[in-house]
């Protein structure tokens, strides 16, 4: 009776036993599933199965480390500035080029503290929040003043043009490179003076060159006089280019100062310049259209603006074909800026459209730089005498210029070819003072 008790004591025991490894088999299964799919392939025993996955996940994870840390040796000795914080604008990590930027001697690796303890720059946090809040990549450029706990030091520290771009992250967190602008902007500010410098040596031999060709003109007779003219013709281009350069130089370092403001009415300024190009205009068979308000009064520089008219109608007749019109089209934007007294300003929109041989899409971007010429389709013009090309001589600084002129008098400028004629269209936005009826006819 004992020994029938005590087999069936053991038979229940195997019993419950088989039952939980086959539980157990049941659950591994279940769990190795989704680690590998190669793990079906391998007939071993689960529980060696279990063994050999949590090693491969165990060697994975080292793997993960070592290119982390790849990485991040990688940002630090990347020539640009990176930080990264949490969603709370807390600085977890930045590299040893944004230490620099930004003056952090008192962050240390492994600290975590906020940012805006140690930078203090609007700009940075309103940049990160701002990337935070849209969840796209953003960039903004500002000058910063840094910061530091010496106060001999202080002193020496000068202000710095950075350019950020901030990319939004998991869990809230923002990664910001960061870029020194500021020896750039010294390389570019010392070649401007030395050619600001060399413009001014220019003018006086330029000057004395000239005086010694008109003296030759009234001497040499023809055919000699012929060459005496070439090189009159030269040196005048070298004196435009050279006072060219010098006004450039002038407006970009103080354009405010040089401005002499007063009502300008638009459509007769418009219409003097017509007059002054007219005699070229006609030697292609070109006339101009005006679109737009009868009167209209802005605030600026006569001189200046007569300026940018003279140059972009210039440049239309240039670079019109022969019997074409040329457009001048005023209108009135929606009122959108407001200064401190809540006046509403009235900016008024000029489009100048040729119908030339337009601008290529390579050369769009670069328009306004110093001394671009383009397209070589943009270097020349059909003249009067059917299809026979003329070269166009320019020193490339003319629309740079214009540039500075309406950038001066809070406007802005922007280059296109237009849909219907195929030509150049060169649009303008100016702030105005007042405006009447409108009307349209021909200049």
């Amino acid at each position: 009776m004992l020994l029938l008790g005590f087999l069936l004591g053991l038979a229940v025991g195997i019993g419950f036993w088989v039952w939980q490894q086959v539980q157990l088999n049941r659950y591994l299964g279940r769990v190795l599933q989704p680690l590998a799919s190669h793990s079906y392939k391998i007939s071993l025993p689960l529980i060696p199965r279990l063994r050999q996955e949590i090693a491969m996940v165990k060697q994975q994870r080292q793997d993960l480390q070592e290119s982390l840390q790849t990485y991040q040796d990688l940002l630090d000795f990347a020539p640009v500035g990176y930080l990264q914080v949490d969603e709370e604008n807390q600085l977890l990590w930045c590299n040893q080029q944004a230490r620099e930027i930004l003056h952090l001697e008192r962050w240390q690796p492994g600290q975590i503290r906020l940012l805006l303890e140690l930078v203090r720059s609007y700009e940075l946090d309103h940049l990160i929040e701002q990337t935070r809040d849209w969840q796209k990549p953003q960039m903004s450029e500002w000058v910063f003043h840094p910061s530091c706990n010496d106060a001999a030091a202080m002193v020496k520290l000068k202000p710095i043009t950075l350019r950020a771009s901030s990319l939004p992250l998991i869990q809230g967190r923002v990664a910001v490179f960061l870029e020194n602008r500021q020896p750039l902007l010294d390389i570019n500010q010392a070649r401007d003076r030395s050619f600001s410098d060399l413009a001014h040596e220019l003018r006086t031999p330029l000057t004395s060159i000239r005086l010694v060709v008109e003296t030759l003109q009234n001497r040499l007779e023809p055919p000699l006089n012929r060459w005496v003219n070439r090189l009159m013709h030269e040196v005048d281009r070298l004196i435009n280019l050279v006072q060219s350069w010098l006004e450039l130089t002038q407006m970009e370092v103080n354009a405010t100062i040089q401005l002499q403001l007063e009502s300008v009415e638009l459509r007769s300024l418009i219409t003097s310049v017509w007059e002054t190009l007219e005699p070229l205009a006609q030697q292609h068979h070109l006339s101009l259209t005006y679109s737009g308000p009868e009167s209209v009064y802005i605030k600026a520089d006569r001189a200046r603006i007569y300026q940018v008219f003279l140059n972009l109608l210039d440049n239309s007749i240039k670079y019109s074909l022969p019997s074409t019109t040329i457009l001048v089209q005023v209108q009135a934007l929606p009122k959108k800026d407001t200064d401190r007294d809540n006046f509403t300003f009235q900016i008024w929109e000029v489009n100048i459209i040729d119908s030339g041989v337009g601008f290529s899409q390579a050369d769009l971007p670069h328009i306004f730089e110093r001394f671009y010429r383009g397209d070589k389709a943009r270097t020349h013009s059909p003249t009067s005498e059917g299809n026979s090309i003329g070269a166009i001589v320019g020193n490339g600084l003319g629309l740079a210029i214009v540039q500075q002129i309406v950038l001066a008098h809070g406007g802005s400028i922007k280059a296109m070819n237009h849909p219907e004629t195929g030509g150049a269209w060169m649009q303008i936005q100016l702030p105005e003072v007042m405006a009447n009826s409108q009307s349209q006819d021909y200049i």
